[in-house]
């Protein structure tokens, strides 16, 4: 079973940079897709962006196209999730999930929806303010 691992959250400036990063102490994430996740305060949780087991699949939510940038490390057992360019509006507490699927242009169903996922870490906060 999957141990899901956050780390990296923080507070920045808007239009500042933080790097997530999501392990698996058992080592065997690289054979599952992961995704991100944020839930702010008094909003349902979302789905940001998602990889596939081999990393040729990814997947991002409108909003932060452009600014964030999902990769994989199956080597390390480690998904990343870089966001530039940040905004008050992506604060939140963001979760690393993973299941057995795929992420992006092969996916037929919505590969950011948190039915899809079955495992869950324990989340990290990510604050933006000036």
């Amino acid at each position: 079973q999957l141990q899901l691992v956050e780390s990296g959250g923080g507070l920045v400036q808007p239009g500042g940079s933080l790097r997530l990063s999501c392990a698996d102490s058992g080592k065997t994430l690289s054979y599952y897709t992961v995704a991100w996740f944020r839930q702010a305060p008094g909003k349902e949780r979302e789905g940001v962006s998602c990889i596939s087991h081999s990393g040729d699949g990814t997947n991002y939510r409108d909003s932060v196209k452009g600014r964030f940038t999902i990769s994989r490390d199956n080597d390390k057992n480690t998904v990343t999730l870089q966001m530039n360019s940040l905004k008050p509006e992506d604060a939140g507490i963001y979760y690393c999930a993973a299941a057995f699927g795929t992420c992006g242009p092969a996916s037929q169903y919505d590969d950011l929806s948190r039915e899809e996922y079955d495992y869950w870490g324990q989340g990290a906060q990510v604050t933006v303010s000036s």
